[in-house]
């Protein structure tokens, strides 16, 4: 079994879509390859099959490899709830929650569990595409590091090292961090890739004869700077405030947004522009306007309270068309309760009393994935719920959603609130927007309403494989591949 590390000079470098890049190179090349990343922090999760919850970068890289995405992959998600304070999903499950110091001190107890449970998956198959976290220089981490070299370092795994050019600074933060490793860890580093670069490289190629000289290992290979419609790294999500579209879809961007994914497949519809929402001053009435899920929905209403958001969701509810997902669907009730502190310290809020149902936080974690449909039409949806509050509904709101399955057995069970007029409504599921029926209901009205062409919604995991291999394709054409496999001793 071979493996390799793609780590970075700092985050949101392009680590994640390179190792997706070799997963599906490696796969094109007939090999058996599985993702993994040991430690994750992003409020951007994914509910296997088996109930399971999981960064989405190891998601798409598991789609790269062709295989359906397990907790294994990732068997340690953080999910910041403040700026100190995180909950820890450990192969899957809530472990608990903790301050960054306390998850500090508990890293030494997960080593032999990483090492045991990665031994196992090694016998599984023929490559592992590793990925680090942030940066491997972060030296006052160094001593309970189980994500970049201490990771590489337990599993014997060869690193190649990715800096951003776009950014600016690459050489620098190349040599920089090659400085700030051990020797051990510098004999670790096997090559380096710039990513993101515009231009000739012929114009690079001094620097990069310098480089190398300098920090003496060797340039595998520039990857140019490209546009795929792909998910976003974890936590690098870039947020457009302006109309872009004929249809224009505002979403508010919440201080805890989590699962932003669950917009991608909408920005697939070329007629259609998402925008993120920071203020009143650019609010200007979408199409459709989108409240997503949350970590902390209560600080998040307090802060839409705050700011004059909340109001200008409220005023537009009046007349326009309202979508709560997840946390966001919580908000739109009347009051959300937290007896137990699952949240915060407040016991009960008042929300925006635009939906009629009542929502109290609980701490058993409901993490499904579901198929169901419309409630009383054939529209088909599917997705994932990960939440810890129960909502329950008035006698001016209707159920969205019937549900036939949880986790692959058959149910029979409602989800989600509308109310009377019908313009107001909210749903747990995440990834509701990937099935193309649902895509086609919500947006076939609004393009009739602006005089627009109806569509057929085109199927979202087809669309995504297409781009995976047009992402392989740019990255097999950049790097030196055949160096990669001598780096991992194999042969192609």
């Amino acid at each position: 079994m071979a493996k390799i590390m793609v780590q970075g000079t700092a985050s949101s470098v392009g680590k994640s879509i390179l190792a997706a890049a070799l997963c599906r190179i490696f796969k094109q090349d007939g090999f058996k390859v599985c993702p993994y990343k040991s430690q994750n922090m992003s409020l951007n999760s994914y509910i296997t099959l088996d109930g399971k919850e999981m960064g989405r970068a190891q998601v798409l890289q598991a789609y790269a490899a062709g295989l359906e995405p397990e907790a294994f992959m990732n068997p340690i998600l953080l999910k910041p709830t403040s700026n100190k304070n995180s909950q820890i999903i450990v192969n899957g499950k809530v472990y608990g929650n903790a301050s960054a110091m306390e998850y500090h001190n508990l890293k030494l107890e997960f080593k032999d569990m990483l090492k045991r449970d990665f031994e196992s998956i090694e016998k599984n198959f023929d490559i592992i595409v590793m990925e680090g976290a942030g940066s491997p220089a972060e030296i006052n981490l160094r001593d309970r590091d189980i994500v970049n070299m201490g990771m590489a370092e337990l599993v014997d795994a060869p690193v190649i090292l990715v800096g951003d050019i776009d950014k600016g600074g690459v050489f620098a933060s190349l040599a920089g961090t090659m400085l700030l490793l051990k020797e051990e860890e510098k004999h670790r580093v096997k090559g380096f890739v710039i990513n993101k670069f515009r231009g000739d490289v012929n114009i690079l190629k001094p620097g990069i004869d310098m480089i190398e000289e300098i920090i003496k290992i060797p340039c595998l290979g520039v990857v140019p700077y490209f546009n795929l419609k792909l998910e976003d790294e974890d936590g690098a999500i870039e947020f457009n405030s302006k109309k872009s579209k004929a249809i224009d879809i505002g979403v508010i961007k919440l201080p805890h947004i989590s699962n932003f994914t669950d917009f991608d497949a909408l920005k697939r519809e070329e007629d259609v522009g998402i925008r993120f929402i920071e203020s009143p001053e650019n609010f200007e009435n979408p199409d459709l306007l989108v409240i997503p899920g949350s970590k902390n929905t209560i600080e998040d209403l307090i802060f839409l309270r705050k700011t004059g958001l909340e109001k200008c969701i409220k005023d537009y509810g009046s007349y326009g068309m309202v979508m709560g997902i997840c946390g966001g669907y919580q908000m739109l009730g009347n009051t959300i309760k937290d007896p137990e502190g699952v949240e915060t310290s407040f016991k009960e809020v008042k929300a925006m009393e635009l939906l009629d149902i009542e929502t109290i936080f609980e701490k058993e974690k409901t993490m499904t994935r579901i198929e169901g449909n419309i409630l009383n039409q054939e529209v088909n949806i599917y997705g994932y719920e990960i939440h810890m509050g129960l909502s329950t509904l008035g006698k001016n709101s209707s159920p969205l959603f019937q549900i036939n399955s949880e986790n692959g057995d058959a149910v029979e069970l409602l989800d989600g609130a509308i109310n009377k007029k019908g313009n107001i409504f909210g749903t747990y599921i995440h990834g509701i927007f990937d099935s193309a029926c649902f895509r086609e209901y919500i947006l076939n009205p609004l393009r009739r309403k602006k005089g627009l062409k109806t569509k057929t919604s085109e199927n979202y995991e087809s669309q995504r494989d297409k781009e995976l291999d047009k992402l392989a394709d740019i990255v097999r054409n950049s790097l030196n591949v055949d160096k990669l496999y001598e780096i991992m001793a194999m042969k192609r």
